[in-house]
């Protein structure tokens, strides 16, 4: 198993792993073409085993206002045959480690059970457009201490 930053070739494969992860939904597989064709930042790294994209993490930009404040998880997704083997916590684990990472404020929204074990803890500040009373919605480095909603990349929104 190796984690490494995703060449070009291998998007085919990230959004094919993508679609079975989340089979219910293109959001992630949208996003994620989105954010690149609008030459947006998004930091990224796949996990590969036996030429095959196995597990895929992105980060892109967190606003305050016009300001970058940090940067949103997401998506993580790990392909459904290797899941609850501990991929996408190493694949996490790896990302957090990495210089661009580690120095910033990293917000994410999902499994508060989850996320906890790698330091994230619930955010009650800023506020997250999409999560009610940021029931979900969690936090690592976050020192933030007035009220505002977090701005996400506009391709975050559906059709955006």
């Amino acid at each position: 198993m190796k984690i490494r930053k995703p060449t070009p070739d291998d998007y085919t494969k990230v959004f094919a792993l993508l679609r079975q992860a989340f089979p219910r939904s293109t959001y992630e597989v949208q996003l994620i073409e989105k954010l690149h064709n609008n030459g947006k930042i998004v930091h990224e790294w796949v996990c590969i085993h036996q030429n095959t994209v196995i597990a895929f993490i992105a980060f892109s930009h967190a606003f305050d206002g016009a300001k970058v404040c940090g940067l949103h998880l997401a998506p993580l997704a790990v392909k459904p045959q290797v899941q609850n083997q501990g991929i996408g916590s190493e694949l996490l684990r790896f990302a957090l480690r990495q210089e661009v990472i580690k120095e910033n404020t990293i917000f994410v929204l999902g499994n508060p059970k989850f996320y906890r074990k790698f330091g994230f803890e619930p955010c009650a500040l800023p506020l997250c457009p999409f999560d009610k009373n940021n029931a979900h919605f969690l936090s690592i480095r976050n020192t933030t201490s007035r009220q505002y909603t977090v701005g996400y990349e506009r391709e975050f929104k559906i059709g955006g």
